[in-house]
């Protein structure tokens, strides 16, 4: 049987073990979700690849506590090795009354499937176990393994466990499969990753809360204060405008047309995008700006009153060229000269990542391209990625022979990190043949 027939005829299966991994509510956060889930889903993840050949598949502990998967399958002496990574931890659900379906229950609806992770990242496990199934003992490569527990909670559990178990995780290629391509049916590398450099500013203007009426326009208000600060990080157009970063950068690789974009962010008003740039620029050229969260009074149950103390959560997205910590300081100075009416404003640092560029001249993404190419019967795209994977650092810091590819199921349509997150099952069985093509021929 042809590879790309043995992947088609794995598919059932593939549906059917990712509703078992989807069912696991494996939050990273054990405030809100019960640690077991994830410990049940670490547990299922080194069952599945024990099966197909990492008979030392065990579980290894992080500095965070999560609970990562290991294993190796020897290939002939002699040969390359690649380590294939994924995640087993999820996003939390947000507003369970926004899905459409049940956020723990695999649901098919209009060719897709629809679940917490179905993508992001138990997609690409999924996609991972298809190759190898589909390969079954044709592995011409040293095989690696490494499924982590905390990606998404982002407390850097793997990125300590990888240089302090440098030899353990050595490879000459590095498959991260948490990406994906430009579009259903559309395959692509990525080869950017901005960084990000996330702070907390609170401001504080009285000591007290005081009557509006009585005291309102001569006192000053902190939320007003807060919204003056925040209001000056974007221009007219949208454009990020932190004082000392550079907003004009371009991209040079492939382009995200501005119609598709607007479809997939879902933009209310399609023909109204933020920017002087292209949307590539903007996604994967420029630092970009979004205001996570505010501390205030609900509308419900507020008073008459002048707030004394407001705070907000940032994330700045850091693109290749800038360095995130002097992004984060050109921040944190940019917050604090931008305060008005003497209030006091302190700003505390949360996480920072780097950005991450790959090198794309040597033999393992030639063979990837190529194997993209027989499985999509189109060439492959290079694009950026706004997200960030601070783990791609360590890994070049850590092995910087080794070639790091990013690509995955996760194409713009699955809505990772929001309701109704869903995966394009053909998506998984063109990834999975890929995959397995390349490890044929790498």
């Amino acid at each position: 049987m042809e590879l790309r027939e043995r992947v088609a005829a794995l598919m059932p299966r593939a549906k059917k073990d990712l509703a078992e991994l989807v069912a696991f509510r494996s939050v990273a956060d054990a405030r809100q979700f019960p640690p077991e889930e994830c410990e049940k889903a670490a547990q299922w993840v080194l069952d599945a690849f024990a099966q197909v050949g990492f008979s030392d598949a065990r579980l290894v502990e992080t500095a965070d506590g999560s609970k990562a998967v290991y294993g190796e399958r020897p290939g002939p002496p002699g040969a390359k090795t690649v380590l294939l990574y994924a995640h087993y931890d999820v996003q939390p659900p947000l507003d369970e009354d926004a899905w459409n379906s049940p956020v723990w229950e695999l649901t098919e609806r209009d060719g897709r499937w629809y679940g917490r992770g179905a993508a992001d990242c138990k997609g690409n496990i999924l996609m991972h176990l298809t190759a190898l199934r589909a390969l079954g003992d044709d592995v011409p490569v040293n095989l690696k393994l490494i499924v982590e527990g905390s990606e998404e909670q982002g407390t850097g559990g793997l990125e300590d466990f990888v240089p302090k178990n440098a030899d353990l995780l050595r490879a000459d290629a590095i498959l991260v499969c948490d990406t994906g391509g430009a579009a259903v049916g559309r395959p692509a590398l990525t080869v950017s990753l901005r960084g990000l450099a996330n702070v907390v500013v609170s401001v504080k203007a009285l000591s007290s809360e005081m009557h509006s009426g009585m005291f309102g326009g001569a006192a000053p208000d902190a939320l007003a204060a807060l919204i003056h600060m925040l209001s000056s990080l974007r221009d007219a157009q949208g454009n990020t405008t932190v004082n000392g970063l550079d907003n004009t950068q371009t991209w040079s690789g492939a382009e995200y047309p501005a119609g598709q974009f607007a479809a997939d962010a879902h933009v209310l008003n399609g023909e109204t995008l933020l920017g002087d740039g292209t949307v590539s620029d903007m996604l994967w050229a420029r630092p970009a700006l979004t205001v996570l969260g505010i501390d205030c009074p609900p509308v419900v149950g507020s008073a008459s009153a002048i707030q004394p103390h407001a705070r907000a959560r940032l994330n700045l997205r850091v693109p290749p060229g800038m360095d995130a910590v002097r992004a984060q300081d050109a921040l944190i100075a940019h917050l604090e000269a931008a305060a008005p009416w003497g209030v006091h404003v302190t700003v505390e640092r949360e996480a920072s990542g780097q950005p991450f560029l790959a090198e794309t001249g040597g033999p393992a993404y030639t063979a990837l391209r190529g194997a993209m190419k027989d499985a999509y019967g189109v060439e492959s795209a290079s694009l950026g990625q706004g997200g960030s994977i601070p783990l791609c650092n360590v890994f070049h810091d850590t092995y910087p022979d080794a070639e790091i590819i990013l690509m995955g199921v996760e194409e713009p349509l699955t809505l990772m990190h929001a309701p109704n997150e869903s995966v394009d099952p053909d998506e998984i069985a063109r990834m999975a043949l890929t995959e397995a093509l390349f490890l044929q021929r790498y």
